[in-house]
Order: C-alpha cells, then structure tokens, then sequence
C-alpha cells in the first residue's frame, strides 16, 4: 500500500481519497480517525496501530505540526520497542513509502494543521 499524494486536507491512498485523518497499515487503510483530545495524541487513540504491532509507527502531525504526540506514547513505544517517527505529514508520507516494503510499519497521519 502506497500513499499517492497529500496536500493540506486531501491525501490519496491507492487511488482512494480522503479527506479526514487515516491510519495506515500495509494491506488496509483506517479512515475518519479521530482523537479523544483533537491535537494531542494519546495512547488510547492509537490502540488499532499498536494492535497490529509495528516494529515502527509513524505519526504525521500536520502540515503545521501542531499534532503533539504525548508523553504516554513516547514512554510506551519506547517499552514496546516500537521506533516513533513524528514529523510534519509530508515528510511522514515519504517515510511510510519508504519502509513499507521493508518493515512493519503503521502511520497516523493529521491531514491537516
């Protein structure tokens, strides 16, 4: 599964378009995702990622990055063994691209600010 294209709340997975945050996996996509708190990423909001235990999970924090990804998400994938990769949704697109064919890789990308 490869993400397309994204710009400022539009990105294409597979031909498909979304308009609202996703979570991606390799063979499917969540659409509509949303958070308990809109710009703070709390654990309980990515129990579907961590489910599919990803050796890396990717956030994408918008075009602004004004995602912030909580203290309880840092300390857990760092229990887990999970690498935490959060940067702008762009920059989080290209890496997801990158290592999907080679990793177990989640994203939960912001689509927008």
């Amino acid at each position: 599964m490869l993400i397309e294209g994204y710009r400022f709340g539009v990105m294409v997975i597979e031909g498909e378009s979304y308009t609202e945050d996703v979570i991606v996996f390799p063979d499917r996509v969540v659409p509509n995702w949303r958070r308990k708190e809109g710009h703070v990423l709390a654990l309980e909001d990515l129990e579907a990622a961590l489910e599919a235990k990803p050796e890396v999970l990717i956030v994408g924090t918008g075009t602004q990055e004004l995602l912030a990804v909580s203290q309880a998400v840092i300390a857990h994938t760092q229990k887990a063994g999970i690498e935490l990769l959060a940067f702008d949704t762009r920059t989080a697109c290209r890496t997801f691209n990158e290592l999907v064919g080679s990793r177990r890789v989640v994203a939960a990308l912001h689509l927008t600010c």
